[in-house]
């Protein structure tokens, strides 16, 4: 996995989160709280419509498939796609994610190929 932060200082945010291989697997934005305002999500990739679930728990208490998601943003096949969020969300407890092939809680399938999400975060 290549995931890494960087620090910013925009007008909304102070960090960028990128991972540059995210897959149906858990993984950790943040153990605490944190505020989101703005997701990008790069499926050039694959020629199937991906789901980026978005938790409010941390990585090791996330059961992808069963484990309810605050937001569902899906992508479409060979695109990518950028949501702003104003106000922004917040998860008061962590930020997890994961990238699947179908929507909804129950989804686990993996994308053929892992792809490229950024997170603007304060």
């Amino acid at each position: 996995m290549a995931s890494y932060k960087t620090s910013i200082s925009t007008s909304i945010s102070s960090a960028r989160w990128t991972d540059t291989a995210a897959s149906s697997t858990a993984v950790e934005v943040s153990s605490s709280s944190i505020n989101v305002h703005q997701v990008r999500i790069i499926n050039t990739a694959n020629a199937t419509k991906l789901y980026l679930k978005l938790y409010n728990v941390a990585a090791s208490s996330t059961t992808v498939g069963t484990t309810d998601p605050i937001a569902v943003l899906p992508v479409e096949a060979s695109s990518s796609v950028e949501y702003d969020f104003d106000p922004q969300i917040a998860f008061g407890t962590a930020l997890s994610y994961a990238v699947v092939t179908s929507a909804g809680t129950a989804g686990t399938t993996a994308p053929g190929t892992a792809i490229t999400v950024e997170f603007l975060t304060s």
